[in-house]
């Protein structure tokens, strides 16, 4: 493992200017010195989080809701440890309790949550745009913990961290997101971050489930995985996303397996030290089997969950600062 270069000279400019944003809705036309930003700051709550005694006050009198208008348990529950570990007052609002059930529209609902007066909202929807809209309608920072087809940020951010934890750098790695990109914001928001940091990126799907315009966001497409994870630094395997496919995208998860499965075998054509990721729920024994999954040494899925409490904890830091009255965010 290669400790990251965490020294703060000269990579991103003072205050509230390593990064100028109210909202984090997605990863897309971020500046590198503000992802680096959000790196840095989520290195500290990655100490913390690993003593006995996880809690501090810096956020305590604030409320935080997260309302998620999509299931997500490991997501909900990164968040709710990440808020009540900075001390906030944590507000859970599932879509099964919500009055959008009831024919509620997305903007009565942003005015509701609005009239609450959060201090920050955590947003998951299954509609792309969902959370920008929220965003626009309410006074206070807003947190996209997914819309959609569209991003993931903090996923993104969190997946990162994992890769300059065990790595040091990501410029000028070699890295190969391989499933069913066409549906996956996290691969998006992957895709945003890493190119943004220097990485070279692939991408790798069967046809009918790699966007068609692919290469516009820099990176490279391939569809035989064999040649995709050559050389490569690490492997972040994607799961079929059958919720959203409308229509047979592949002729059965078996050939998918053949074809796209990550195996012990497979993973020999990647570098020796290659890491191995994936964002979870993960389909064992079809994007990859359970032997590459808990390799230890190689498999760094549950440090990523790991570092998503960390990176959550300080993307709500960060957004909270201005309405904090913090030195330099006002």
């Amino acid at each position: 493992m290669t400790s990251p270069d965490t020294s703060r000279s000269d990579r991103y400019p003072a205050g509230s200017a390593a990064f100028p944003h109210r909202d984090l809705t997605g990863l897309a036309g971020l500046a590198p010195w503000e992802i680096l930003y959000l790196l840095d700051e989520a290195q500290q709550w990655v100490e913390l989080n690993r003593q006995s005694h996880k809690r501090m006050d810096r956020l305590k009198g604030l409320t935080i809701i997260n309302a998620f208008f999509e299931n997500s348990t490991r997501t909900l529950l990164s968040f709710e440890i990440a808020g009540k570990r900075l001390g906030a007052d944590v507000v859970n609002m599932h879509a099964a309790q919500s009055s959008v059930k009831k024919g509620e529209t997305l903007i009565d609902t942003a005015m509701t949550l609005n009239a609450m007066h959060a201090d920050a909202i955590v947003i998951r929807h299954q509609s792309s745009g969902a959370v920008r809209l929220i965003a626009d309608k309410v006074d206070c920072p807003v947190l996209n913990a997914g819309d959609g087809q569209h991003e993931h940020p903090t996923q993104g951010l969190l997946d990162a961290l994992t890769i300059r934890t065990e790595k040091g750098e990501i410029a000028g790695l070699k890295i190969v997101i391989c499933g069913d990109i066409l549906h996956s914001r996290v691969a998006r928001s992957n895709i945003h971050c890493l190119t943004t940091l220097g990485a070279d990126v692939r991408v790798c799907a069967p046809p009918a489930l790699m966007p068609a315009d692919i290469e516009a966001l820099k990176v490279t497409p391939y569809h035989d995985f064999d040649a995709a994870l050559a050389g490569t630094d690490v492997v972040m395997m994607l799961r079929l996303q059958q919720e959203r496919m409308e229509g047979q995208f592949i002729p059965s998860p078996r050939e998918y397996r053949h074809l796209y499965g990550l195996s012990l075998d497979r993973l020999a054509k990647a570098k020796p030290d290659a890491m191995v990721m994936h964002p979870g729920p993960m389909n064992r024994g079809i994007e990859i089997d359970s032997t590459v999954a808990d390799l230890a040494g190689r498999s760094h899925i549950t440090r990523q969950v790991e570092m998503g409490v960390a990176i959550r904890m300080a993307c709500l830091d960060v957004l909270t600062r201005k309405a904090r009255g913090l030195e330099g965010w006002a």
